[in-house]
């Protein structure tokens, strides 16, 4: 894909999450993303013709080891768009930008309700041994 493409489909993806583009350098091929506070990475989009893998990576320190989800994706089988490439990293950065993990809520319905199942066996029990 041409690398304008690239930079106007990140454009888009930016519309709908926390971070911005802050530079896409056509002639190394990279764009650099930015999100408050201090979270930032930037990938490196392969030649359509060579064959290669995006890259993701970050210079800070903070920020390098949630990308290990994007990056285990990236290097797993099969060819990976950009679009699906900057939601892992999105996924990867929900803590560090203070947002839910989305699996967190499916954890926290079903934490709920196994908590109400054993207060309520709790009462039951309470309830047989006063007798």
């Amino acid at each position: 894909m041409a690398f304008e493409a690239l930079a106007e489909a990140a454009e888009r993806w930016c519309a709908r999450t926390p971070f911005q583009l802050i530079a896409a350098e056509e002639s190394e091929r990279r764009m650099d993303f930015y999100a408050e506070p201090g979270v930032s990475f930037y990938v490196l989009c392969p030649e359509a013709s060579c064959g290669d893998n995006f890259h993701v990576w970050s210079e800070s320190e903070d920020c390098l080891p949630f990308l290990q989800l994007a990056q285990d994706y990236i290097s797993s089988c099969g060819k990976k768009t950009l679009h699906e490439i900057l939601e892992k990293v999105f996924k990867s950065f929900r803590p560090l930008l203070g947002l839910p993990d989305v699996d967190d809520d499916a954890f926290e319905e079903y934490n709920a309700d196994v908590e109400e199942e054993e207060a309520e066996a709790d009462h039951q029990q309470m309830g047989v041994s006063q007798q």
